[in-house]
C-alpha cells in the first residue's frame, strides 16, 4: 500500500524532472480554442461564427503539420489522414466533453451550431487554400498582392461569418 502511495509521488517527480519542452501545439491550441468558445459565448457571439474560425484554424494547423511531416521526411502510411483525424479528435473531444458541443437547445438546422461551425469553416478554409493555389498558379506561380495566402481564407471566413450571422440573427 505505501508503495503504491510513493509511486503516485514518485513517478510524476521523476517524469518532470526529465521531460523535454513541450514540442507540440494542439494541446495548447485545444485549451484555446475552448476559452475563446467560452469568451465568445460570454461576448454573445453565435457558435456558428465561433465555430467557423476553429475550422479554418484546424485546417490550417493540419495543413501546417503534414508540411512539417513532409519537410523532415517523416513518412508512414495515412499520414493525412491520421493528422486530421488526431486534430478534429482533439480538439472536438473535449468540447463535447465540456458540454460545449451537444446541447439539445443549441442547434441549427438540426445540428450542434458549433458543430456545424467548424465542419463549414473547414470546408471554406479547405476551399480558400485550393482557390489561393489557383490564383496563383494563373498568375505565372505569383500572387496577385501581398499577404494574398493569408487575405483569401480570411475574407472566406469572414464572408461566411457574415452570413451566418445573417441567419441566425
Amino acid at each position: 500500500m505505501k508503495l503504491k502511495k510513493y509511486l503516485r509521488i514518485l513517478l510524476p517527480t521523476v517524469t518532470f524532472l526529465f521531460a523535454r519542452s513541450a514540442q507540440a501545439v494542439c494541446p495548447v491550441c485545444v485549451v484555446a480554442v475552448s476559452a475563446c468558445v467560452g469568451l465568445s459565448q460570454y461576448l454573445g457571439i453565435d457558435d456558428t461564427i465561433s465555430g467557423l474560425w476553429i475550422g479554418g484554424l484546424l485546417i490550417s494547423m493540419i495543413i501546417w503539420t503534414i508540411d512539417w511531416l513532409r519537410r523532415k521526411n517523416i513518412k508512414f502510411y495515412f499520414r493525412k489522414i491520421l493528422v486530421a483525424g488526431l486534430f478534429y479528435v482533439f480538439t472536438i473531444g473535449p468540447l463535447y466533453r465540456s458540454e460545449m458541443i451537444g446541447h439539445p437547445a443549441n442547434k441549427l438546422w438540426g445540428m450542434d451550431k458549433l458543430l456545424l461551425g467548424i465542419i463549414s469553416g473547414s470546408i471554406f478554409f479547405l476551399v480558400a487554400v485550393f482557390l489561393n493555389a489557383y490564383l496563383k498558379k494563373k498568375n505565372g506561380g505569383k500572387v496577385f498582392f501581398p499577404f494574398q495566402k493569408v487575405a483569401v481564407p480570411v475574407a472566406m471566413l469572414g464572408i461566411l461569418s457574415s452570413i451566418f450571422y445573417f441567419l441566425t440573427y
